[in-house]
């Protein structure tokens, strides 16, 4: 598969490699070099056809440019292919040619093909996504103490602690390797069903043909041929999506922490990385934009998926092109957000002091509900709510901090005035200490942070 320099831009070249033009070409020869040999070792076609269809089976032998030309016409990549093989055989051995791609369809070639390919490419998104769950654990664990603004619709909320909010970009990582894995043992399996999935030139040395080719590919015989009920297939396509979601969610906290304005994380600089052609002071969070430009490609590609599930009878006409078309494309995104986060978080940093002085410029603020919940317990919610909510007006129009016009406004409220000794008092201002407010995120974390990584070990272990 060709791509565009904007492709290459969002992606690896190892995932470029593993649906290059070539990779599928050569999973092809291989489906049509094990089918010889499975129907050969069953008695269908002798021996020496299997050796001479073998000794052919090399995509370097072939045109492949001109393969993909003839496609267009022929309306599948395996008629040029099986042709040309056919005619290389038939220069060798006459006889043997006869025998290629005995009782096989076009499009057990190809989809078996892919099959092939898309094992490698998870294999990739595997390796990064343990690369990165390790990395961000590492991560959760140094800074399980670090307070942090927790933002909800975009505006400063609450202090959490910076360790759980990495456990909280972690997390889906880990379950993604586990769904994938999952999904990928029930859609890895080899496709053959002859021209209407009945295997009918193959009689009753079908069965056994099936289980020998599945066996030399490393694959799992399908239950029946999958032609046209692609649920299991598409299946596995969504979860790379779900996948790409959650890695440009990671990018999405990323930049926004990146922001200058902000300036909690920055991504690794120097030799260039993030430059600005016209402004030389920027640090651009580029591995965090080519993960957000990934996963916003990605939507399309699963509904695609979604919208080819349709097939006509037992062969599409058009839908099982058109995903063939869009199934790379979901890899290639989501490695390449993936190899981008990698590269971000391998270097990443963290700026504690600017953490804790972006909560402290909200003139404590943020304390406000835990303020309202304490004050409660004296002289009920509506009125503690009442009282909190005209301090902070009064702290955002006089520039004050929060706990510093506690004091006068509790010795002018008649109840609280009462109820609340210079002891009590202590104790409400207490609750403005960002270290202490992030206390139950970090009682969060340390109690998630064993078992996310007895998760990584197991999914490391089993692999």
């Amino acid at each position: 598969m060709s791509v565009s320099i904007f492709d290459s831009f969002l992606t690896t070249t190892d995932m470029i490699a593993v649906f290059d033009d070539a990779a599928i070409v050569q999973g092809m020869f291989r489906f049509e070099q094990a089918l010889a040999a499975a129907q050969a070792e069953e008695g269908l076609i002798p021996a020496a056809a299997a050796r001479a269809i073998a000794g052919v089976c090399n995509a370097q032998l072939y045109d492949i440019p001109a393969l993909i030309a003839a496609s267009r016409r022929a309306g599948s990549l395996a008629i040029p292919l099986v042709k040309e093989l056919t005619r290389t055989v038939a220069l060798y051995d006459k006889d043997s040619a006869a025998f290629v791609h005995w009782g096989s369809t076009s499009q057990d070639v190809v989809d078996t093909a892919l099959v092939l390919a898309t094992r490698e490419a998870l294999h990739l998104i595997d390796a990064g996504l343990a690369r990165l769950a390790d990395t961000l654990l590492a991560l959760a664990e140094t800074h399980v103490d670090t307070p942090v603004l927790a933002r909800t619709l975009m505006q400063p909320a609450q202090v959490t602690s910076f360790g759980w909010k990495v456990l909280g970009w972690t997390a889906p990582l880990l379950r993604a390797r586990e769904r994938l894995r999952e999904a990928a043992g029930r859609a890895l399996q080899l496709q053959l069903g002859g021209a209407v999935g009945t295997l009918a030139v193959m009689g009753d040395d079908a069965d056994a043909v099936a289980r020998r080719l599945a066996d030399d590919l490393g694959l799992k015989v399908a239950d029946a041929p999958w032609h046209t009920q692609r649920d299991e297939w598409v299946r596995l396509g969504l979860e790379v999506a779900v996948l790409t979601g959650s890695l440009g969610k990671i990018a999405t906290d990323l930049s926004l922490m990146a922001q200058g304005e902000i300036g909690e994380l920055a991504e690794p600089s120097g030799n260039g990385r993030g430059g600005s052609s016209a402004m030389p002071h920027k640090r651009n969070p580029v591995s965090a934009m080519i993960a957000l430009a990934a996963a916003a490609r990605t939507p399309q590609h699963a509904a695609s998926l979604l919208n080819t599930m349709g097939q006509q009878h037992e062969r599409g006409l058009g839908n099982w092109q058109a995903e063939l078309a869009e199934w790379p494309q979901l890899f290639i995104s989501a490695h390449g957000a993936l190899q981008a986060l990698n590269d971000a978080f391998g270097g990443l940093a963290v700026d504690t002091g600017r953490m804790g002085r972006n909560i402290d410029a909200l003139q404590g603020l943020i304390f406000a509900e835990a303020l309202s919940i304490r004050l409660a317990g004296f002289i009920g919610r509506p009125a503690a709510h009442e009282f909190v909510e005209g301090l902070t007006r009064r702290a955002v129009a006089e520039g004050r901090h929060l706990a510093d016009l506690l004091p006068e406004a509790v010795r002018a409220h008649d109840t609280l005035r009462e109820h609340c000794d210079a002891s009590a008092l202590a104790s409400l201002q207490a609750l403005f200490d960002c270290v202490a407010a992030a206390g139950a995120a970090r009682r969060l974390a340390t109690r998630r942070l064993p078992q996310l990584r007895e998760q990584a070990a197991s999914l490391t272990k089993d692999h």
